[in-house]
């Protein structure tokens, strides 16, 4: 596969670009403008930044991430979503996306690379792996 071209979603618009490929991972967002809403507050609070690449004119995957500094980790990127079209899996697009993000985040200054990844999704888990990901703790968590 040749090199995908990676952009980001920075305007409202590219963020509701990526809708179609967001709800795969995340259908509580119930719509363009829910999307748009979050990515924008994010962005401001946390330095969120929304990357993706396409395929025949659409976006197919699509990471969002941050860069930011943890007493526990020191500086690292840490990947709050990554999600390839189910029709495109295994295609190379969720990998360039991760290759990019971690060429990022060694241009950085990042010492560490992080995500999550729910424990049903044992596909990804195996991507995760193959990328060299370990598993290095368990993520506890409670509703209200």
């Amino acid at each position: 596969m040749t090199a995908l071209e990676i952009r980001e979603a920075t305007a409202a618009p590219e963020i509701a670009y990526c809708f179609p490929v967001m709800r795969e991972l995340r259908p509580h967002i119930a719509s363009e403008d829910e999307l748009v809403a979050r990515v924008q507050r994010q962005q401001k609070q946390s330095g969120y930044r929304l990357i993706y690449v396409e395929d025949g004119g659409k976006p197919v995957a699509c990471a969002g991430f941050r860069i930011s500094e943890w007493l526990a980790w020191s500086k690292a990127l840490y990947v709050d979503d990554l999600i390839c079209l189910e029709s495109h899996r295994g295609k190379g697009f969720a990998e360039a996306l991760m290759r990019w993000m971690e060429e990022h985040a060694r241009a950085e200054g990042c010492t560490q690379f992080h995500l999550d990844s729910g424990t049903h999704r044992l596909a990804a888990h195996r991507f995760y792996h193959r990328m060299k990901l370990a598993i290095t703790s368990f993520h506890f968590s409670k509703s209200f």
